[in-house]
C-alpha cells in the first residue's frame, strides 16, 4: 500500500483539529442543547449513543453520537440485515425503521455525529479521516487494510461519503480510502468537510 500522507501526523492538523472543536462546541451549544432536549421528550433517556469503536493504532475508543433509534436497536439489527445497502461487513439503511422521534432528521443532517466534537478535542478522532468501525466490524477487515487505516485517527467526515460507489463493494471503499489517506493535506480536509455537509444538507 502506498504511505500515507504526513499531514495526518502533523501537528497543524492536530491544532486545527482542536481549536475548531473548541469553536464549534461553544459557538453550537444553543443547538446541541436544543436537539439534547427534543430527543429528550420524543423518546427519553439515554440522549447519547455511545459504542466502542477502533480508533489509531487499534486502540479501542467510545464514540458519542446523539441517539437516532431505539433504545434495543442492536438487538434489532439481524431483522434487517437482508436490507443492508452497504458493503459487509459494514451496516447501513437509509429509511432504517429503527429510527425514533428526530432520529432520522439527525442522521440525514450529520447532526448526530456533533457530540464527536468531544471525541476530537480529546484526541482520539479529527475531523476528517477514515470513519472508525465497531470493534467487531474493525476485526473482520482485510488485516492489511486493517493495519493500513488504523495509523491515523478516525475521522468525523471520510471522502469515501462523497462516493457514488461507497455501498458498491468492499475492494472500492478500500481502493478509495487508501487514495484519499496517501495525498490528504489541510486544504483537502476543508474541501472534504464543506462537501460532506453540503451534500448532507442538499440530497
Amino acid at each position: 500500500m502506498t504511505p500515507i500522507s504526513t499531514h495526518y501526523f502533523s501537528l497543524s492538523k492536530r491544532t486545527f483539529d482542536f481549536s475548531l472543536a473548541i469553536f464549534l462546541a461553544i459557538f453550537l451549544s444553543p443547538l446541541l442543547l436544543l436537539i439534547a432536549i427534543t430527543i429528550l421528550i420524543s423518546s427519553g433517556m439515554p440522549i447519547i449513543f455511545t459504542q466502542k469503536r477502533t480508533g489509531k493504532d487499534g486502540k479501542t475508543f467510545t464514540i458519542y453520537k446523539f441517539r437516532t433509534m431505539k433504545k434495543n436497536a442492536s438487538l434489532l439489527k439481524h431483522k434487517y440485515l437482508e436490507f443492508n445497502e452497504a458493503p459487509s461487513p459494514m451496516f447501513k439503511i437509509h429509511n432504517d425503521p429503527r429510527f425514533v422521534g428526530i432520529g432520522k432528521l439527525l442522521s440525514q443532517s450529520g447532526f448526530d455525529e456533533l457530540p464527536q466534537l468531544v471525541n476530537i478535542i480529546k484526541g482520539e478522532m479529527s475531523f476528517v479521516g477514515p470513519r472508525p468501525l465497531p470493534v467487531q466490524e474493525a476485526a473482520s477487515l482485510n488485516q492489511n487494510w486493517k493495519s493500513f487505516r488504523e495509523q491515523v485517527k478516525p475521522g468525523v467526515f471520510s471522502e469515501w461519503t462523497l462516493s457514488s460507489n461507497r455501498h458498491s463493494t468492499l475492494k472500492k471503499w478500500q481502493e478509495l480510502e487508501e487514495k484519499t489517506l496517501s495525498y490528504s493535506n489541510l486544504k483537502n480536509d476543508l474541501e472534504v468537510m464543506i462537501k460532506v455537509m453540503l451534500k448532507q444538507h442538499n440530497p
